[in-house]
């Protein structure tokens, strides 16, 4: 897909982020991959995120990348695949080149590793990202990559191919400020964890969709929430919520990482060889596995 086309299919439907499989060995496990992507890509979910953050990017190996996109879009089907991209400049430049050479749609650019930036430094790491590669490119707006309106704007007057904007601060002001300031230049993507949480609001702020974490093991729950929810369908929503979203939010919110941790669990409950998360993550306890069976289990 040439960038607008990547920038069209964004914003036509509920997004999501596949987990990584892992063997015995704690490598990557492209069967169990290929058979979840090809699952999930049966139900309508216009882009899929291959090595995303649920997908646990921050723990794979640069050289994995281009694996991992190459068997995503071998299942995919039409479903449009796009790659985490991220780091320090210089490897995001030739993550995001790998990932082109291996066939993928588009690009998100997480934010970069450990230090803060300034606006300055921020607009130089985005740019050189757009300009390594004719892929459309998101930007992930979160904890030390913050990019404010006026920033925004620069690298949108400069690199065509910047088309979507996902926002992981939760900052509605800021998130207002800058749909309002680009319009429709860009795609708005929601990106808080456990994005249906925070659904109503972003819609309000001019976020049309979002990428839903808990679409990798209970995908047609999730298209009814989002149906609903672009449906004005209030009651339905948050019927979902308190039967399921708030329940799984406790559960998440027991131990740091389980934003990630809980979703693979997920996807091993129905029936999927996901295998354990990689360090610096664990795994749900047996208990919390539990639980998190019998929440499924109501809403299959």
């Amino acid at each position: 897909m040439d960038p607008q086309q990547i920038k069209t299919a964004l914003g036509s439907g509920l997004l999501s982020f596949p987990v990584t499989p892992f063997d015995a060995n704690n490598t990557f496990a492209p069967e169990p991959y290929k058979a979840h992507v090809e699952w999930l890509s049966g139900f309508d979910a216009p882009v899929l995120f291959a090595a995303g953050g649920t997908g646990e990017f921050f723990s794979l190996a640069p050289s994995e990348i281009p694996q991992i996109v190459s068997a995503a879009k071998e299942a995919a089907g039409d479903t449009a695949i796009v790659s985490g991209c991220g780091y320090g400049t210089e490897i995001a430049v030739d993550i995001a080149k790998s990932v082109e050479k291996a066939g993928g749609d588009g690009i998100l650019l997480l934010p970069h590793y450990l230090i803060d930036a300034p606006q300055e430094g921020l607009y130089r790491h985005v740019k050189a990202v757009c300009e390594a590669t004719g892929m459309g490119v998101m930007v992930y707006n979160r904890d030390n990559a913050v990019l404010q309106p006026d920033t925004l704007a620069r690298l949108c007057d400069e690199c065509p191919n910047l088309v979507g904007f996902k926002d992981g601060t939760g900052d509605i002001g800021l998130v207002r400020h800058v749909t309002a300031k680009m319009g429709d230049r860009l795609t708005y993507l929601g990106g808080m964890p456990t994005a249906e949480l925070f659904a109503e609001a972003y819609l309000g702020a001019g976020f049309t969709t979002y990428s839903s974490a808990v679409f990798n093991f209970v995908p047609a729950l999730a298209n009814k929430f989002y149906t609903a929810l672009r449906g004005g369908d209030r009651a339905t929503c948050e019927a979902i919520l308190n039967s399921f979203f708030y329940p799984f939010m406790e559960l998440r919110a027991r131990r740091k990482g389980y934003a990630v941790s809980a979703i693979k669990a997920g996807v091993r409950q129905v029936g999927f060889d996901a295998g354990p998360v990689r360090p610096p993550l664990d795994d749900l306890t047996g208990e919390e596995e539990e639980i998190l069976k019998d929440l499924i289990e109501a809403h299959s």
